[in-house]
């Protein structure tokens, strides 16, 4: 089995080691600053998401430094870099020491443990060998869980487990499960195509943006996401522009929510109507499950394995990803 495949059906039990964590004591905020980039820093994008449903705040940053704000309001700090060695944290953390802010960090070690040993802070050992983007159970579980020992999640414990529930059901053991059959189903609807998704708010907003990075990183292709109700504002005119295009190479699946607010339901229907006619291919995938742990878990599990299968169909490895290494190396010889 590729390796990238092994990873994503392995979902579930990342996710149950993240329900199993025994954290130390961590510090306190009533703001969160959640900093990583790439498959680290969509564990941020999942705090926010978990946060804001809780009544509390938590932001991500994706870039170098700290946002002005962060001075004032004194966040809690989280640094997630599965490496420990990204530049854009190890350049946060750097601007949150320098202003004192209380610190936890998650990686499998690197620069940001040593930093973190070196100044007392927290810091979660993630399971090493894989690539960020397929250690998402790890990073965004630990993530999760850190929030609750900071008191700034209720129990976290119920929805990973949960949403492991879920995913078992949907691969099976061996990956040929109904949410396998959907992957494929998908994949064939997008084989030469470019890949758009559709969100709305809330998780499948989040799961969007997923699907979209790993069609880049795992199908090596251009992918795009957008989310409702703002697309309905701007991009649906787009697709009538270039018919002749648009029907030929571009593919859109929806994301959906059984609890959306009614008239994003309306909205997806519409969307799916008007769009649809200057598409080549249009799917849907609904959340499972109850909790938003679950319904994360569903979306994001299906549309890892859509990425990879489209790679396997267009005989590409979904492993390496050397235009970043390429850049890493560069960015290095400055």
């Amino acid at each position: 089995m590729n390796p990238m495949l092994e990873a994503a059906l392995g979902l579930a039990d990342q996710l149950r080691w993240a329900s199993r964590l025994h954290l130390p004591e961590m510090p306190s905020g009533e703001r969160v600053l959640v900093t990583g980039m790439g498959g680290s820093g969509i564990s941020g994008d999942i705090a926010g998401l978990l946060a804001g449903e809780a009544g509390r705040l938590a932001l991500v940053h994706k870039s170098y430094g700290l946002p002005g704000w962060a001075a004032r309001e004194r966040p809690l700090v989280v640094a997630v870099s599965y490496s420990g060695n990204t530049e854009e944290t190890l350049s946060a953390v750097a601007a949150a020491q320098e202003l004192q802010l209380p610190m936890v960090a998650i990686s499998t070690g690197g620069k940001l443990a040593e930093i973190a040993r070196t100044a007392g802070a927290p810091h979660v050992e993630i399971p090493s060998g894989l690539q960020p983007r397929a250690a998402l159970g790890y990073l965004a579980g630990a993530v999760s869980m850190v929030l609750e020992a900071a008191g700034v999640l209720p129990d976290q414990v119920g929805g990973l487990q949960e949403a492991a529930s879920v995913l078992d059901s949907l691969f099976g053991k061996d990956g040929q499960g109904p949410g396998a059959e959907l992957a494929e189903d998908l994949a064939e609807g997008l084989v030469g195509r470019v890949p758009v998704i559709y969100g709305g708010p809330g998780g499948s907003g989040v799961a969007a943006l997923r699907w979209k990075t790993q069609f880049n990183e795992n199908s090596k292709r251009a992918a795009y996401a957008s989310w409702l109700p703002e697309l309905d504002h701007n991009e649906l005119v787009g697709w009538a522009s270039i018919p002749e295009l648009t029907r030929r190479v571009i593919g859109i699946v929806e994301l959906r929510d059984s609890a959306e607010h009614p008239r994003v339901a309306k909205r997806f229907e519409l969307t799916r109507q008007i769009a649809g006619a200057d598409v080549a291919f249009v799917g849907t995938v609904w959340a499972q499950g109850e909790t938003t742990w679950a319904k994360l878990a569903s979306l994001i599990g299906i549309g890892d394995l859509v990425s990879l299968f489209v790679a396997a169909q267009a005989g590409v490895d979904p492993l390496p990803v050397a235009p970043i290494e390429m850049l890493k190396q560069r960015l290095a010889e400055e």
